[in-house]
């Protein structure tokens, strides 16, 4: 029997990237997921987000692992539009046993905290810290109804234990989200229900893959993607390592949602070739 043979997963931000690769490695091992996206862009974002053609694409490609799959547009802010897909999934597979709370997104603007608009601020810190929030709070009904066995794993960033220049508000999510994860680990432990996180680091998906993030791996202002994947290399210790592919966070949160990982809860996993490990640089050396 798969892993998740007779088992549902429901993610957010599942239209592509990594919440894509996320529902994939899910259906190869056998459960049944509900995915929902935004399907439009946010104005303070400057970069496109998923599409309603994405998140079929997506729909399509985990059916294709002969599974069933459930696809709902829904803003992670909308906690009635999360309630409905919630419900929605309960209405067809009976039970939801994983969150994969992966929603994210990034303001490539390189602000300074205090010129940082208001309209970014709530942006980064609605999708990234509220929609984990607010999809924990959907979720957790159905998971505590079907008893003990249940797990959520919460999507944080290497970023959600150290600071970066020009990010406060996706620092301050990140950051956020770990603590939110510890506290809903000690409220749902006694329900049998585990909660963990994971912290990326940069990964090769559309929230660094464009010239806006390109420009600001490398530092150049006319950098490009190879510019970028150059910059990124040295920002771990395995070799021959620059962005990761979303497979690498997408296996380690169906791990840790796995009876593989039956014990764990409460954990802060990095999932990045060594980073938090090296002992760090200056982004912005001084000199006199």
């Amino acid at each position: 029997m798969s892993s998740f043979e007779g088992k549902v997963a429901f993610i957010t931000g599942g239209g592509r990237g990594m919440g894509r690769e996320i529902a994939l490695e899910f259906a190869r091992q056998g459960g049944d997921v509900i995915i929902t996206d935004i399907a439009s862009d946010i104005e303070a974002i400057p970069y496109s987000l998923a599409s309603k053609e994405d998140l079929d694409e997506t729909k399509a490609l985990v059916e294709a692992e002969g599974v069933r799959c459930i696809a709902r547009v829904a803003d992670v802010r909308d906690q009635q539009a999360l309630d409905d897909a919630v419900a929605a999934g309960v209405e067809v597979f009976g039970r939801i046993d994983v969150l994969s709370a992966n929603a994210g997104v990034y303001d490539w603007s390189s602000s300074r905290l205090w010129e940082t608009s208001d309209a970014a601020w709530y942006a980064q810190i609605g999708v990234c810290l509220e929609g984990v929030w607010r999809s924990a709070k959907a979720v957790a009904p159905q998971m505590i109804k079907q008893g003990r066995g249940g797990s959520m794993v919460f999507t944080s960033s290497n970023v959600g234990v150290e600071g970066a220049p020009c990010s406060a508000p996706y620092v301050a999510a990140k950051h956020g989200v770990i603590g939110l994860m510890k506290t809903a680990a000690l409220e749902l432990g006694e329900l049998g229900i585990r909660v963990n996180a994971v912290l990326p680091s940069t990964t090769d998906t559309k929230i660094n893959d464009h010239p806006a993030g390109w420009r600001r791996a490398s530092g150049k202002p006319d950098g490009t993607r190879d510019d970028y994947l150059d910059a990124v290399h040295q920002w771990s210790i395995l070799p021959n390592t620059t962005a990761l592919p979303p497979q690498a966070t997408a296996k380690a949160i169906v791990w840790l949602a796995s009876d593989s990982a039956e014990y764990i809860t409460g954990v802060a996993l990095p999932v990045d070739a060594g980073h938090l490990t090296l002992p760090g640089f200056n982004p912005w050396p001084v000199r006199d």
